[in-house]
Parts: C-alpha cells; structure tokens; sequence
C-alpha cells in the first residue's frame, strides 16, 4: 500500500487531511501601499484565488507578487528562471523555504502558497489564501473597489464557502491523494454530489448569489478551471467532466472571460505541476497534450 504523495497528511483510513496554515496574522488597519509581496504558483489553486482577487480589487500597483517554478520537488517551491516564472528578485530567494526559516526558524511543516510577505520586517505575515483574500479587500481596495464579500449576503456566503472548500476545492485533493479505495470513493462522491446542488443552483442565476460576483465564485472558479484538465483524470475525479454539466460550463467560460481573469489562467503551468510533481500519482512524469479546451467560446449565461 502507498504511503501517499504527503504521508504525513494521511489518516490510517487512507483519507487525505490537509495541514493547517501557520502564518495566519490579520492586517487589521490600511495596508501601505507597496510594503507587501505576494509570493505564488501559477498552478495551486489557493495561490490563484489571491491573484485574481489582487487583480479583481485594482491591486496591481500596490501589491508586488513573485512567481514560483509550477515543478516543486523534495525540496519545495523553486524559484528558477523560466516561462511564467523567474528568480526571485526582491529577496534572492532560491526556494520558498528561505522565506519561511527567516520567518520562523523552528517551522517543519510544508512550505505551500500562497505567502503574503511583509518587505519592511522581512517576514510572512500570512499564508492563508481566505485571510489574504479577505485581508485585500477590507485592508488594501480602494472604497470603490468591487465587493467581493457583500454584507447583506455575508452569513450565507461564509456558510456557501464552507461547502465548497469541504466538498470541492479540497474534495478534488481528498480523492487525489486518497490511498485507499473507500477514502477514495467517499470523496468522489462527495465531490460530484456537490457539483450537481452547484449546477442546479446555477440554473436560475448567472452567478452564487445572482448577478454579482463574490470571492465565492472566485473559489470556485479555481478549482473548474482546472478540473477537467487535471482533476479528472489525474485526481481520477472522473465521474463527470465539467464540460458534461450545462450551467457550470457555462459559468466556468463566463468569469474566464471576466476582464483580465485569463491572464491570471496559466494550463501549462497548471498540467506540469501536477503531472511532473506527483510523482507518487504518475510516476512517468508524462504531461498529457489535452484535453482541447475552449474557455473564449460564448457561454450564454447574460440571460440568467
């Protein structure tokens, strides 16, 4: 029997339970503009959550962010100079570990993305993609900046991005590092169970919580965006595609087309990633060449 891709994150049952974030600090008063970086992969879903919400709230100017190699070995995220990437220019870091000892020395858990880093104390502040999401809008957007986290939705919003991370953004990791059948097959079913109250739930409207956008639909645009590239079959998430769900096609092409949300979109670096460094997955290393996605065709969904 595998050990798994983090064995030190799987249960005896074989079910995978993803370790807590350990720099959770809240920026509680107005961010300096230009004091903090945003380390991230273009291939974790997580990291692309606080991308697009910096881009989403105008943060481009005020927000520095630097990229990590998508292939991440024994030693961790890489900076290496590259496509999409580069070396780390603000610290000279060779792997995000450096950040991470130079915040903590004591730390031993895995180093992940995303990592806000404060350049003033040289230091992480937070690495929680919830936090940094949240802290970007209430401590850094401008007052006429969209509204990712609405206040007269504000409990159902919570309560539905609960769901989604439980059933789906962590459902996907639950059945891809699953190492024993029925772990596996809970999750599955689990995730497309949800998938389905999500598809419905997008029959009568365009977005989560109608015509606007919220951080919830930017949560779980993360994870279709990559699902049928990876998920499916990598992940062996592989009872339906997402292109087999009318509403939810439809709505993944919807906010791809969302004005500057395809730049923060990179499939190479998403099908690399997780074909090359799980290694305990696929084992060749091969990258598939598909599937043929086309995320510009029209989606139909103006009328919901």
């Amino acid at each position: 029997m595998t050990q798994g891709q983090f064995p030190e994150e799987n249960g005896e049952d074989g079910e995978f339970e993803r370790q807590e974030d350990s720099f959770r600090e809240i920026i509680q008063d107005r961010a300096e503009s230009g004091r903090y970086h945003l380390y991230v992969s273009l291939a974790c879903p997580w990291a692309h959550r606080t991308l697009i919400t910096r881009k989403w709230l105008g943060l481009e100017d005020s927000v520095s962010v630097g990229i990590v190699d998508p292939v991440r070995d024994e030693r961790g995220w890489a900076f290496r100079p590259g496509n999409g990437h580069g070396p780390d220019e603000l610290n000279g870091f060779q792997f995000l570990s450096e950040a991470y000892r130079a915040s903590n020395p004591a730390f031993h858990g895995r180093v992940t993305v995303p990592v806000l880093w404060d350049k003033q104390e040289r230091r992480i502040v937070n690495n929680s993609e919830d936090d940094i999401c949240l802290m970007f809008q209430k401590a850094f957007a401008a007052s006429d900046a969209p509204d990712l986290f609405p206040g007269d939705v504000e409990e159902d919003q919570a309560e539905l991005s609960k769901f989604l991370y439980d059933h789906v953004n962590n459902g996907v990791y639950r059945a891809g590092f699953a190492t024993r059948q029925p772990a596996y097959e809970r999750a599955v079913k689990k995730l497309f169970a949800a998938l389905d109250t999500l598809d419905d739930r997008l029959t009568s409207r365009r977005y989560l919580f109608g015509d606007r956008i919220t951080e919830s639909d930017w949560r779980l645009f993360c994870t279709l965006i990559r699902f049928d590239a990876v998920y499916h079959g990598h992940f062996k998430c592989n009872l339906r595609r997402i292109i087999d769900y009318p509403n939810l096609d439809g709505y993944l092409r919807d906010l791809y087309q969302q004005p500057g949300i395809a730049d923060t979109v990179n499939l190479d670096h998403i099908k690399r990633h997780y074909y090359i460094t799980h290694d305990d997955i696929n084992p060749t290393g091969i990258v598939p060449l598909g599937p043929i996605l086309d995320f510009n065709a029209p989606h139909g969904r103006e009328s919901r």
